[in-house]
């Protein structure tokens, strides 16, 4: 039988072109129980990734640090400095976290129990001292380092390495028991299959899966209302609010790929969210190769669609944005200064203008600019768009529009977190086209709030800035954006930022 990829399968362009029904906006209402449980969840969780991470830092510091002190300890802080202790002392360091990676030590499953990797702890740095011999051996310098010295260092080492593994296990208990360490997911489909894999699911040891609720578009004859000891809290439409409040990691849709139009169906209303969404693999016929899974313990699941920009690239990219804004703030203070001097000569009001806006998961946010329009004629709802020549716009905002200075106060956004430096354009709640909101005219319109909106993006420096006055205009700016969300990188954001400033010579289409 020929396999079939699933990340062709099942690919964004496939679900936005499938001929189905949608409902991006969720206008439907959630009953109050889901809107209770999904009070429950509004606060963050720390992933299991990001901690995981921190400890391979933590652990290399650790390691290297009391080398560091064993070796001064024997030669005297103030004495000579031979260069080769220091260096080996890092190199080994550096590879015992390699060796406990490779043997899966950072696996939640493994830091929740030392005890029982004990043996493979002690494997992975005592291998780091056997390479580091044996290098010292091949280059004819194993006569230059002290034997005490090291067998010091690898008791300390390995004490330290085990009693903050100990501490660790402590930790990540606490923090799962707490839901402030966890994974929560939502069952997409009820009904026989979905209590199947929910039973699966919890029989995983040491699992990290909260699961919050099931919601179905079937009757309750079809579906329970409870199932698994778990409540059905609403529909598919409302699934879209609810994720919306509560902070969701995953969708797991339990539904057999035999079932592929309901199954689109369902991907065109949920891939507009940012989290994770899994096929429930474990009662299907239906083969793949093992490296096409994705496992919550030995359940197996099809990897659909992933967060975007998700634990440390979010961190490098909110790294990218403080320092560049930063920057920016700087650079651009004295323009920013005569502006505001020529706004409060020009016109009455206020010199920075407040607009909310839709932001990360159509959260509202409130973006500030240079004020352009006359107080009394401005539109804060941008339920009118600015048109060529247009009376509102006050003689220095006819300036900044065109060169964009307007926009030069979101900088302060960006440093604070709301917007991001690169990103799709934030639009306003109410911004229309043909008397039609643009979720209204593109279909998965609102897959562009996956990741945080940008003062610049790629669509803008495509030239799809400025007014937004036919449907076309709206649908190429949200497929720029949606190409930007897929193929993200830090060296994509660079390329943006560096041609920003360029592509703004061509004023065209800003007034």
């Amino acid at each position: 039988m020929n396999e079939i990829d699933p990340a062709r399968r099942f690919s964004p362009e496939a679900v936005r072109k499938f001929d189905g029904p949608t409902d991006g906006d969720a206008s439907g209402g959630m009953n109050d129980v889901a809107r209770q449980v999904a009070t429950q969840y509004r606060r963050d969780t720390m992933s299991p990734i990001m901690v995981s991470g921190v400890l391979r830092m933590v652990e290399f510091g650790l390691l290297l640090v009391s080398g560091l002190c064993v070796y001064f300890y024997y030669v005297g802080f103030f004495n000579y400095l031979a260069w080769q202790y220091p260096v080996t002392i890092a190199a080994a360091s550096f590879l015992a976290v390699v060796l406990l990676d490779v043997t899966d030590c950072y696996q939640v499953v493994s830091l929740m129990r030392p005890i029982a990797n004990f043996g493979r702890i002690l494997l992975a740095w005592a291998g780091a001292f056997a390479l580091m011999a044996l290098t010292a051996f091949a280059m004819k310098m194993s006569e230059d380092y002290s034997r005490l010295l090291f067998g010091t260092w690898f008791v300390v080492g390995f004490v330290l390495l085990f009693g903050l593994r100990l501490v660790m296990s402590r930790l990540i208990r606490r923090w799962a028991r707490d839901g402030r360490m966890e994974r929560r997911a939502v069952i997409v489909g009820g009904g026989k299959a979905a209590e199947i894999l929910i039973r699966s699911v919890e029989k995983q040891p040491y699992n990290d899966i909260r699961i919050c609720g099931i919601f179905d578009d079937r009757g309750d004859k079809r579906s329970p209302p409870i199932v698994a000891g778990y409540p059905k809290l609403g529909t598919i439409s409302e699934l879209i609010e609810f994720a919306r409040i509560a902070r969701i990691d995953m969708l797991i849709v339990s539904l057999p790929l035999t079932a592929e139009a309901r199954v689109l169906q369902l991907l065109k209303k949920l891939w507009v969210l940012p989290v994770d969404i899994r096929l429930s693999a474990h009662s299907n016929a239906l083969q793949f190769r093992p490296r096409a899974y994705s496992f919550i313990g030995s359940v197996p699941m099809l990897d659909i669609f992933d967060k975007p920009i998700n634990d440390w690239d979010s961190v490098a990219k909110r790294a990218f944005d403080i320092i560049f804004s930063l920057i920016g703030i700087i650079v651009f203070s004295p323009v920013m200064l005569a502006t505001a001097i020529a706004i409060k000569l020009d016109s009455k009001g206020p010199v920075l203008f407040k607009q909310k806006r839709h932001g990360f998961n159509n959260e509202i946010i409130e973006v500030y600019k240079f004020r352009s329009m006359y107080t009394d004629r401005s539109d804060p709802t941008a339920k009118q768009t600015v048109t060529k020549n247009d009376p509102r716009v006050t003689r220095v905002g006819r300036f900044i529009r065109k060169t964009s200075i307007d926009e030069l106060p979101q900088f302060v956004n960006s440093l604070l977190g709301s917007l991001s430096l690169i990103g799709p354009r934030p639009h306003a709640i109410a911004a229309q086209s043909h008397n039609l909101l643009y979720n209204e005219v593109v279909d998965g319109y609102f897959a562009r709030h996956k990741v945080k909106p940008g003062v610049t993006g790629w669509a803008q420096i495509n030239g799809w800035r400025g007014e937004m006055d036919t449907n076309e205009k709206i649908r190429m700016r949200t497929e720029y954006d949606l190409y930007y969300i897929e193929n993200w990188s830090l060296l994509f954001d660079l390329r943006i930022l560096f041609l920003t400033p360029i592509r703004l010579l061509n004023t065209e289409n800003a007034y």
